[in-house]
């Protein structure tokens, strides 16, 4: 019931949100937004809020409102919006660069992308975003919420859940609740949700813009969705119209308080036709406001919290499970863009962990010495184009595949031409740090391999040469461990092996060069040579005779079998808990409709299978590339006998690591690479692994890689298939008693259980339908590309894998950074360790980031504002001194009876080698509050709060005196 004791029936306040919804690349680029429309909305909206007070108005992505603010505003117009800014009518929501996609983003990148919008909120306008909008992401993760309430956020709005579960939550009138989105934090980070009703965040009917005209289209299409102005002979049907869609609405929410979203898509580019027209509705509505029992006003999304906040009702409380998958209706499961455009899916995290890397470099480059020959102004920007590309395709129509080609290749450009200028910097960094010398060995390399992780980590390298017969010494003179073999896909190249162990955030140099005849060998060793063992190809087959003879490939931690019959795995002997398990691999394809006359179709966005999926090859033939380091199993599936090229390949590799080294993660993985492609037309393919685990089909997949969900098979009325995949950003596993099969991804893929001891990855798609509004927009996904996707197995007991998963996905996900130069430019021996300090933190804590954010603000908030308020026409410079850092709990809360316990980090571990540490502040997420400062709304809830103390997934900031503290962490 509404908490109001004086009126059973209290009258409804309706708060009339106005919004433009603007995709940061979708159906057209970001520049050609800017240039049809969004410079429009901004200009219009300052306008129109300006000439009339009681006007309101929300802004969303700060991508667009940065470019409209840094090259298109003029003084006046900046004036302007600091006031609506300052006087609440002009309300900065989410905040973030974008409005990140939620099913296969990273929580690492969903932080950046945050951290960038709310820096330059907080540097031009003294504000932190404290409401939420993410109203269009195709599902709702329950990382998302942890994350807003980290970074000092009061509600949280989504919008698409499942059509059957939103239906019924308006029903019980539960489409607002408490979210405790972490296990570990609970109560301590929870936040109001509210979740937009069946209308979503659009209103039809009240548009008078029309449609925003790009080039190529009709000038006819303006007036499609172009509403006729309010006159005194139709304003009954407009107030008619508004006052029924309120009160529906009401009755499904439990405060006489009523959000009713104004706009769409593209809207509000002639914001003043807009409010003209809406000016008159709302008038009329409000003269009528006794007999309505009604009212309306313009307001923004904390106006309309704040009256919700105000409210004394006791909510309910949802636990950690998210909101997916997202099914529209009964035939249309959102589930295919959890594979789609794998190939860009695969660059934009390549991209972030490069980011990752090049961060850290160049922190440390930056504060330890003097810079000769690299100026950092030009460093961070480098580091800051990055950034704004790995922002940006976090957009919901972005890293899901659900953009037309030519918004691909924007995304791809902006993420290249970021890689490349930080490339451009960490060898800028390698050469001031280590002079050229002239070599006299021409024909050779010298590669420096950098750890981005805060621990020494054990791993093997692959280099690329041309040449088989090679030398390799490291920065000491001193031959190192190397295994040299045949390329698995360039026949005239050669893979190099090279073990490595590197010190936290360090250096390792190696120089490669061909090696000298035998006439003039200095006994130094050469890499051994691998040696290859072909086997015939073997067709596809279905209930003959298999097993009866294996052929072993092993490490210290599993033996491989392989059979002979099929060429396809067999099964894995985990040595640790002695256990056999049987376990096959095949590629399969799920075969779609095109004809959507015919019936419900696969796009970019929805998973629609014809039937259950089927083997998509006939043959296949299998090398094993054994060597002292690595042994490799290539097995190549060719989708017709005759075929001369596979269309897919698995290329499984063990590595051995040398006694006494730190191998543990490097032995406990079955690290495999595939080729996926060009596929048939309308066809999705899968690697299927099928195992005699009894796990009840039960799958375990991780939200953004920050915590695991449990997904149990359900069987519906439709679409089963579909609705059984889930997203896997890094990590998935099945498990039965006593041994836990897990699945470590470099990139996000589709994944599911289909069948008792199944767990299958979608890899990639290639469909074409025949809807008109998909071939009119040039939205299909006719990718005839092949990828190369990596996943890591691990094997064991449960114990056993709870240990490893967590550091070993970051093994995956920040390999070291190779950096190779011609061998005429050498360093000294010796000179690549004199400048490095490692960089060692406990095995439970991770490095999430150390980077300099090159803020221009002071971290005093009454400092700032007072600076704003003064002289706005010098910019201000970047602060090199100041650096962000977060630490990171690598256990959830009763993972593990020992390694989820709190461990306590001594900054001096990490900041050391930093050079003079001045201060340290805790503050949020994204760095605007300081902690001590920040105050987010309580809400009464119908549960107790169970809060677990202070620890948090973040830390903060340092600059803080020469006691540097410990700092507690506890499970996130």
């Amino acid at each position: 019931m509404w908490p109001l004791e004086a009126l059973s029936e209290p009258q409804l306040r309706v708060f009339v949100v106005p919004h433009s919804h603007m995709d940061v690349g979708w159906l057209h680029t970001v520049q050609e937004s800017m240039q049809v429309y969004v410079t429009d909305v901004y200009n219009s909206v300052v306008e129109a809020l300006t000439l009339e007070k009681k006007r309101r108005f929300i802004v969303v992505e700060q991508e667009y409102f940065r470019l409209w603010w840094d090259g298109v505003t003029s003084d006046t117009q900046k004036g302007q919006v600091r006031q609506l800014v300052a006087e609440g009518r002009l309300e900065f929501v989410l905040g973030g660069q974008v409005m990140h996609d939620e099913a296969v983003t990273h929580f690492d990148d969903q932080i950046l992308q945050l951290t960038e919008g709310h820096g330059f909120l907080y540097e031009t306008f003294g504000v932190r975003p404290q409401f939420s909008w993410q109203v269009d992401p195709f599902g709702a993760s329950s990382t998302t919420p942890t994350l807003f309430a980290l970074a000092g956020f009061n509600a949280h709005v989504i919008s698409r859940i499942d059509y059957n579960l939103k239906e019924a939550m308006q029903d019980t009138r539960e489409l607002q609740f408490v979210w405790r989105g972490s296990r570990s934090l609970s109560a301590q980070q929870e936040i109001f949700t509210h979740v937009l009703d069946q209308f979503s965040y659009c209103s039809e009917g009240f548009n008078w813009d029309g449609e925003a005209i790009f080039p190529g289209t009709s000038p006819n299409d303006m007036y499609l969705q172009m509403q006729i102005p309010v006159t005194k002979d139709n304003i009954q049907i407009f107030t008619s119209f508004l006052v029924r869609n309120a009160l529906t609405r009401a009755t499904w929410f439990r405060t006489p308080h009523v959000l009713w979203p104004w706009g769409c898509d593209r809207q509000f580019f002639n914001a003043s036709l807009q409010f003209a027209n809406m000016d008159i509705i709302m008038e009329y509505i409000n003269s009528e406001e006794s007999e309505l029992s009604l009212s309306v006003e313009y307001a923004t999304l904390g106006d309309y919290f704040r009256a919700v906040h105000s409210d004394q009702v006791s909510w309910q409380v949802r636990d950690h499970r998210d909101f997916l998958p997202y099914s529209s209706d009964m035939h249309h499961a959102w589930t295919g863009f959890y594979a789609s455009r794998s190939g860009l899916k695969g660059l934009a995290r390549r991209a972030s962990s490069l980011l990752y890397a090049g961060e850290s470099m160049f922190t440390r480059y930056v504060l330890l010495a003097p810079h000769r020959f690299l100026d950092p102004a030009w460093g961070l920007q480098q580091l800051q184009q990055l950034r704004w590309a790995v922002s940006e395709v976090q957009h919901h129509d972005a890293i899901t595949g659900t953009h037309v080609p030519r918004v691909g290749d924007m995304f791809v450009e902006h993420l290249s031409t970021g890689m490349e200028g930080v490339h451009k910097l960490m060898a800028s960094i390698i050469q001031d740090r280590s002079p050229a010398h002239s070599g006299p060995e021409p024909g050779g390399h010298f590669a420096v391999v950098y750890n981005p992780l805060a621990w020494t980590v054990t791993t093997i390298i692959t280099l690329t040469v041309g040449f088989p017969n090679v030398s390799i010494t490291d920065e000491s003179g001193h031959p190192v461990l190397a295994q040299v073999q045949p390329s698995k896909e360039m026949p005239s190249a050669y893979d190099l092996h090279v073990l490595t162990t590197i010190p936290g955030l360090s250096y390792r140099h190696y120089s490669i060069q061909p090696s000298r005849s035998s006439q003039e060998k200095t006994g130094e060793p050469e890499p051994f040579v691998a040696k290859t063992m072909q086997f015939g190809g073997r067709l596809r087959r279905s209930a003959r005779q298999v097993g009866g003879s294996l052929v072993p490939v092993n490490n210290d931690c599993y033996i491989v079998f392989l059979d002979l019959d099929t060429n396809l795995m067999h099964s894995i002997w985990e040595r640790q808990s002695n256990r056999k398990v049987y376990m096959t691999q095949q590629f399969m394809e799920y075969h779609t409709n095109s004809d959507v006359r015919k019936g419900p179709v696969s796009d970019n966005y929805v998973f629609t299978p014809s039937g259950a999926a089927e083997p998509a090859w006939e043959a296949v033939r299998m090398e094993i590339v054994e060597g002292p380091l690595v042994t490799e199993i290539r097995q190549y599936f060719h989708r017709k006998v005759n075929d001369s090229e596979p269309t897919f390949a698995i290329y499984s590799r063990l590595a051995r690591s040398p006694q006494g080294s730190d191998g543990e993660l490097l032995c406990h993985r079955i690290e495999q690479e595939y080729r996926v492609g060009p596929l048939e037309l309308n066809r999705e393919a899968i690697l299927r692994t099928s195992t005699k685990l009894n796990t009840g089909r039960v799958l375990y997949s991780d939200n953004n890689g920050y915590q695991m969900q449990r997904r149990p098979y359900r069987d519906y009325k439709s679409n089963t298939i579909a609705r059984n995949y889930y997203p896997m950003v890094q990590s998935a596993f099945i498990q039965s008693r006593h041994s836990r099969l897990v699945l470590l991804s470099e990139q996000a893929h589709g994944v599911s259980s289909q069948g008792n001891g199944q767990v299958e990855v979608m890899l990639h798609r290639r469909l074409w339908n025949n809807d008109e509004w998909a071939l009119h927009d040039g939205l299909t996904l006719n990718d005839s590309s092949v990828v190369h996707p990596v996943l890591w197995l691990l094997l064991g007991s449960r114990a056993l894998t709870s240990g490893l998963r967590q550091r070993s996905r970051l093994a995956l996900q920040h390999r070291p950074v190779v950096m190779l130069r011609q061998l005429s430019e050498i360093v000294p021996r010796g000179s690549g360790s004199r400048w490095q300090e490692a960089v060692t933190l406990p095995s439970r804590v991770h490095l999430q980031i150390l980077s300099i954010p090159g803020w221009k603000y002071s971290s005093n908030h009454t400092e700032h504002l007072r600076t704003l308020q003064k002289d706005r026409k010098h910019e201000p410079k970047a602060d090199l001194r100041r650096v962000l850092l977060r630490l990171q709990h690598l256990y959830e809360v009763d993972q593990d009876p020992v390694l989820s316990r709190p461990v306590t980090v001594n900054l001096r571990s990490v900041l050391g080698g930093l050079g003079s540490v001045v201060s340290v502040e805790e503050r949020s997420l994204t760095g605007t509050w300081d902690v001590n400062e920040m105050r987010r709304w309580t809400w009464s809830t119908r549960d107790p709060h169970h809060h677990r103390g202070p620890g948090s997934l973040v830390l903060i900031r340092p600059r803080v005196p020469s006691q540097t503290p410990a700092l507690p962490l506890r499970p996130v």
